[in-house]
Parts: structure tokens; C-alpha cells; sequence
């Protein structure tokens, strides 16, 4: 390890005790921790050869400062081994960047979660779920990567101030998948210009994964209908406004598209064209209220407005047709500025951003 630590150092009599004194100092998500030691700590950060107090994001509208130690600890707490640590780190750095604006979702009344994609060689070796029960429990890597981001957010980014969210979701505590790359399809890396050796780290702002299931249909083309009505939802945030969305496919449906000739640009193509809502359904379904006019029969409400807008990835398990669109943050609405995924070069590249106000973390560094 490069360096030395900076943070506070409590002495505590054991675990339990140190469980309360995180809870009554709200240093947790809720959930019962792991004691960050400073062996756990140090352990952590060999697996990133750089000094302890580099820079990896911010929060610059808060003054709020993500440095890789402070990293390290959260990761200790959320439960994360040692070599999953790189992946937090990019993902860290992906969620500051400026493009991201990861001050509006992270304080908006949506409520919306930072969904977290890896692809690469690092998904498989660090055992990411990318199969069944895709965003549900019992994987470590996906439980506590997640959980190390979300608890960054909440000690070091200042969110317990700042979050408003309305409802919130499940996400909030982790929301981290990887991409099932044993298809025919280009993973999503690979669509964004990396190569297949490359491990990247997609970070997008969005609500739960919002489920459908179509068991009956034997046309490809029947089955993303159904997709696009779900994604063109009455009350769904995109409809009052441009965001972005993301798609999970299902194994089976996946199946049924590819063995059709459909790839997933033909895929995004399509269903940006028939992800939509006329004006005067908006109407009738009181999103609207005004009077129905003729022209409001044809004028057409898209979900998103580009198929570029639609991130695209198969995963979940083998058996069942359900898959999930996802909206993402609208961006209309002054801060939710949100270049939604944000792919950096490889889990085991890093950059900082330049200094801004540091702030001290609430963090202790070991107890």
C-alpha cells in the first residue's frame, strides 16, 4: 500500500459493539456491517497501487469528496473482498463524472438507484451474477459492489442530507449486475468501442426494474411490442420528458429475437419507433388535463427519443420469459442531467478529478 491512512481510529470492545456505534452514528445502510481494521483497510487498498488520499470522484455541488481511502472503508463495511475493489473504484469515478450529474438522482424526489454494469473479463473472475435471480439476493460480488457505492453515497457524499426521494426502491441498498456475454450479440463494451478483453464498469440512474412477461408469443416482433408498451407507460418518468432507458432480455426472449435475425440494434431501432404515447391517450389518462383535440390522435409522445437512448444488455435466468425495461433519470428538469451510461477504459485504470473543496469524511478507518 502506498502512502498512509488518515482517518480516525476507534477502539471498540467487539463486534457488536461495533454495530450500534455505527447504527447510533448512522454510518450504515441499515444492515449489520464488517469492522473496518485497519488490516481489512490496507488489505483492500493493495488491490489499487495508489497513495490513500488520491481524489477518485466528488460531488462538487456538496463539497463532498470521494478519496480512495475513504473508498477502502466503505468496501470493508459493505462486505466486499479485496479484488472487487477496482470495480468500486471505477465506479466511484464513473458516478463523478461531470456528465453523469450525480447530484440531481442522488437527491431527486424519483428516487432512482445507480445501476451498475460490468462487462469483461473481471465480471467472471470476480464471480458477478449475470443468470437467474439476476437483480435478487445470494451473490456476494453483486450484493456488496453495490452496497460499498450506496454507502459512499450516504458517508461521504452526503445523501442522508440531500436525498429526497419519494418512494426510493430496493436498488438503494445495491443494484449492481453483469451482462450475460455468452450470446451472439456484441456485449455492451464491445458496442461502446472496447474490446472483448477490456473489463468496463456502465453506471445509470433508474428506477427498479420494471418487469413484463410475454409466454405466448412466437414472432420476436410480437414480443418487443409488448416491451414497448411497458416502456411507454402512462406514468412512466420518460413520458413527461426525454431520459434514457434500459432494457434487460431475458434469456428466451433473447433467444426467440436472435434465432429471427434480430440484433440488438434492430432491436433498439424498433423499439424506439413503437415505444409511445399519443397526446390525447396522455389525456385520457389524466397525465394531461385538457380537452382532447383531433391532432392530439396522431401526435405521437416517445418514450425515448433516440435508440441510442436504449442501453441494451440480455441477462436473468434461462427459464422464464420476463424481462425488464428500466427508466432512467428525465433530464428535462434543471439538474437531472444525467449522459446516463458512462463507460470507463478498463477496472484497473483509474483518473481523479482535480482537487475541489474537501471535506473531511465521517468515516473512522478503523475500529
Amino acid at each position: 500500500m502506498q502512502g498512509t491512512l488518515q482517518q480516525q481510529s476507534i477502539e471498540v470492545e467487539d463486534a457488536l459493539v461495533v454495530q450500534e456505534l455505527f447504527y447510533q452514528n448512522e454510518w450504515t445502510d441499515g444492515l449489520p456491517v464488517v469492522p473496518p481494521t485497519k488490516d481489512k483497510i490496507e488489505t483492500m487498498l493493495e488491490t489499487v497501487p495508489m497513495d490513500p488520499q488520491t481524489i477518485i470522484g466528488t460531488i462538487p455541488e456538496r463539497g463532498s469528496v470521494f478519496t480512495l481511502e475513504v473508498a477502502a472503508i466503505n468496501a470493508v463495511i459493505a462486505g466486499c473482498l479485496p479484488e472487487y475493489f477496482p470495480v468500486v473504484v471505477t465506479a466511484l469515478s464513473a458516478i463523478s463524472d461531470p456528465a453523469f450529474g450525480l447530484h440531481g438522482p442522488s437527491a431527486s424526489t424519483h428516487g432512482p438507484a445507480i445501476l451498475i454494469i460490468v462487462n469483461g473479463p473481471v465480471a467472471k473472475s470476480i464471480g458477478l451474477n449475470h443468470g437467474q435471480n439476476l437483480f435478487g439476493p445470494g451473490v456476494r460480488s453483486n450484493s456488496t459492489i453495490g452496497r460499498a457505492i450506496r454507502l459512499m453515497l450516504m458517508n461521504a457524499g452526503g445523501t442522508r442530507e440531500f436525498d429526497r426521494s419519494t418512494l426510493g426502491h430496493g436498488g438503494k441498498f445495491s443494484y449492481c449486475i453483469a451482462e450475460n456475454e455468452t450470446t451472439e450479440w456484441q456485449p455492451l463494451h464491445i458496442q461502446k468501442g472496447y474490446s472483448q478483453e477490456t473489463s468496463t464498469v456502465t453506471v445509470f440512474a433508474g428506477e427498479a426494474p420494471n418487469q413484463f412477461q410475454n409466454h405466448t408469443a412466437q414472432k420476436a416482433e410480437s414480443i418487443l411490442l409488448t416491451l414497448a408498451d411497458r416502456m411507454a407507460a402512462l406514468g412512466t418518468f420518460n413520458i413527461n420528458g426525454h431520459s434514457e432507458m434500459a432494457v434487460v432480455l431475458c434469456p428466451e426472449h433473447y433467444q426467440t429475437c436472435q434465432s429471427q435475425g434480430w440484433d440488438k440494434k434492430k432491436i433498439q431501432e424498433f423499439l424506439q419507433k413503437h415505444a409511445f404515447r399519443t397526446r390525447a391517450e396522455l389525456i385520457r389518462g389524466g397525465i394531461l388535463e385538457e380537452e382532447v383535440q383531433p391532432e392530439d390522435e396522431k401526435t405521437k409522445i416517445f418514450a425515448v427519443e433516440s435508440p441510442e437512448d436504449i442501453l441494451l444488455v440480455v441477462g436473468g435466468g434461462d427459464a422464464g420469459r420476463f424481462s425488464a425495461c428500466i427508466p432512467g433519470v428525465n433530464i428535462s428538469h434543471g439538474d437531472l442531467i444525467c449522459s446516463i451510461f458512462q463507460q470507463y477504459r478498463s477496472c484497473l485504470l483509474y483518473t481523479s478529478p482535480s482537487p475541489r473543496d474537501v471535506e473531511e469524511s465521517r468515516m473512522p478507518s478503523s475500529a
